[in-house]
């Protein structure tokens, strides 16, 4: 029999994971490494039911990273190609799921049909309300901080705290609770630099393509056993209080 999944009562309201660890998951099988990026799609499924059941509201993931183009032009080719596919194959459940589809990102450079494809989906999935699911495509948080700060000088806009983060590419949710990469590796990798200044980090040794509904409980777990004083001191903390949320 299954043991059931123990889920804490104090869960982050957004979730943030670092997807590593698909090419060495393909290497370690003698498989190609665009068959890791494959199997990650299975373990993204996975991570967006567990927080649907575990009731988290956000789930942003780091799908492609600004940097990423450096890699060979072979697996570049095939994970936009893996995008359009799971374009087609996966909007349509993750609809009816009642989940909510955003690529922050720069789409400058991606081809007309992934920027269609990446539109079309925003635009089915947008009256969704059970889980907003980031998927940060073309992302780099170096690129979203200076993105934001153009934005607010051509609007004639000062720059301050509360009107970068309006500009940021992702001013539609609030700041990350959680963020976990899975991999082994201990660095955000320009990942959400802005919005993890008070971000809990979990560090898996697990990777990517075999993250799990057990795996994301045992990171909620030990999220649920910390202490989030936002510079306050620990008698002063009755209850966690973070960022509000849109």
């Amino acid at each position: 029999m299954t043991q059931a999944l123990q889920v804490p009562t104090c869960l982050p309201r957004h979730v943030a994971i670092v997807m590593d660890g698909n090419g060495r998951w393909a290497s370690q099988r003698h498989l190609p490494r665009l068959a890791g990026h494959k199997k990650g799609v299975d373990a993204l499924r996975r991570a967006v039911q567990a927080s649907i059941d575990q009731g988290v509201s956000v789930l942003t993931v780091f799908a492609f990273s600004s940097e990423n183009w450096s890699r060979p032009a072979a697996e570049v080719a095939g994970l936009m190609d893996l995008l359009s596919l799971v374009l087609n194959r996966e909007v349509d459940a993750l609809d009816s799921n009642g989940v909510r589809l955003h690529f922050p990102g720069d789409r400058a450079g991606l081809s007309e049909r992934v920027v269609q494809g990446l539109a079309a989906a925003e635009a089915r999935t947008a009256h969704n309300q059970r889980l907003v699911l980031n998927v940060c495509f073309n992302y780099g948080g170096r690129w979203d901080i200076a993105n934001a700060a153009r934005r607010l000088v051509a609007e004639g806009r000062e720059i301050t705290e509360q009107s970068l983060s309006e500009a940021t590419a992702l001013s539609h949710v609030g700041d990350p609770d959680l963020l976990i990469r899975t991999g082994g590796e201990m660095r955000i990798s320009n990942f959400l630099l802005w919005q993890t200044a008070y971000t809990e980090l979990f560090f898996s040794p697990c990777l990517w393509p075999d993250f799990d509904a057990s795996e994301m409980a045992c990171a909620l777990k030990a999220y649920a056993e910390r202490e989030r004083r936002f510079g306050q001191i620990g008698e002063q903390v009755q209850q966690p209080v973070g960022p509000q949320y849109a």
